[in-house]
């Protein structure tokens, strides 16, 4: 069976940033990822590469920003009261922390680029932003979604969303 809109996939991955070939993340220490295709549930740059493979398949794919987080945008750059940080009292803020902030939307996640005594400067452009990613990729099975996936828009199973 082809990858095609409304079939679940399950692969293994490892992600790098192509910049410097370094390795950022792999799922071959626990269960293989599980998605629905065509539900938008990865970045479309891989979901676009995955279309018409099947299990047993294994391949590599590059995709530019555009197609994954997103080009970094500067002006994500704030300075921000520490009040408004979700952090325990007793965290020590340091560069290259990931926190959240409190806003009328909700959390927000942030990197913090510099801390003070009262204000923190963050960067909430997603961490892969600007960056040309490699993959590396085994498709492990394909299967029809069940009607219930297709409604709910995601994969059910280990690996993918558990109700």
């Amino acid at each position: 069976m082809k990858i095609a809109k409304n079939t679940v996939v399950q692969f293994h991955y490892r992600l790098r940033d192509e910049s410097d070939n370094r390795e950022l993340e792999s799922s071959y220490d626990g269960d293989p990822v599980l998605y629905l295709h065509g539900a938008n549930n990865i970045i479309r740059g891989l979901e676009e590469a995955m279309a018409g493979r099947e299990k047993g398949d294994v391949f590599s794919v590059s995709v530019e920003p555009d197609k994954a987080y997103g080009r970094r945008n500067e002006e994500k750059q704030q300075r921000v009261p520490v009040k408004h940080l979700r952090i325990s009292k007793k965290a020590r803020l340091k560069p290259g922390m990931v926190v959240h902030i409190q806003t009328d939307e909700g959390a927000v996640a942030a990197t913090v680029i510099k801390a003070g005594k009262f204000t923190v400067d963050v960067d909430t452009n997603h961490p892969l932003a600007g960056k040309q990613l490699g993959f590396d990729i085994e498709i492990i099975d394909v299967r029809e979604a069940g009607e219930e996936e297709v409604a709910h828009g995601h994969a059910h199973g280990v690996g993918g969303h558990q109700h």
